[in-house]
């Protein structure tokens, strides 16, 4: 019987096939490997669950904190473009009743008598409504400090008040809650007048006695 010659192995399949068991334990690192990241997955899916659940706790409670801040404005603020229109009939009734003088007052006949009370009664009641709704009067005086906020430059003149504080009041202001609705406008004082003493400082127009300057000649105004 004739045997036939075995062909020669191939050396390079021989090399390339993997060793017994070698494939065995590539696959069990892999199924372990997997194994650990289903046993962490659930943990991280909480946490991103958790995270957007805060988010969105916070959300809403921006959203609720900024319509309570909503509607309290429109209920404080909702009068403001009409009592911003009222101004003028309150500065005109305080106009009339400034207008006319002590003398006058004592003097006055039954009907001039009766005719300021109901003057000064309707800016009492004017004044009352508009507090009511929470429109405020500002009235500062003389030497009160310039709030920026509340009140307004017109001029500075040479005055008995300590420099940059208010002098004199040209025309009241008000505020609406914490806004003002118009500011005050006052005159600022920008100190006693140089070389002049106390009596001239009291003087009109800071003019120092018997100097004959006109009332508001010279004077360093500033609009």
């Amino acid at each position: 019987m004739t045997h036939k010659d075995t062909p020669p192995a191939d050396d390079e399949h021989l090399q390339d096939a993997p060793a017994p068991g070698e494939g065995a334990d590539e696959a069990q690192a892999a199924g372990d490997a997997a194994h650990a990241g289903a046993q962490l997955a659930p943990e991280a899916v909480i946490e991103g669950l958790r995270d957007q659940l805060l988010r969105a706790l916070a959300e809403q409670e921006n959203t609720r904190k900024r319509a309570q801040r909503d509607v309290k404005d429109a209920r404080d603020y909702a009068v403001t473009g009409f009592a911003r229109d009222m101004l003028d009939v309150a500065d005109n009734l305080s106009r009339a009743l400034a207008a006319v003088s002590a003398e006058a007052r004592a003097s006055a006949g039954p009907a001039l008598a009766n005719l300021l009370e109901g003057v000064e009664l309707t800016e009492r009641r004017l004044a009352a409504a508009l507090e009511r709704h929470g429109v405020r009067k500002l009235s500062p005086e003389p030497g009160d400090p310039l709030d920026p906020n509340r009140h307004q430059a017109a001029a500075q003149v040479p005055a008995p008040q300590p420099k940059g504080a208010i002098a004199h009041v040209m025309q009241p202001g008000y505020v609406i809650g914490e806004r003002t609705l118009r500011a005050a406008m006052v005159v600022v004082s920008a100190g006693p007048a140089s070389g002049a003493g106390p009596d001239a400082a009291k003087a009109p127009g800071g003019d120092p006695a018997g100097s004959g300057r006109k009332p508001g000649e010279g004077l360093d105004v500033e609009a």
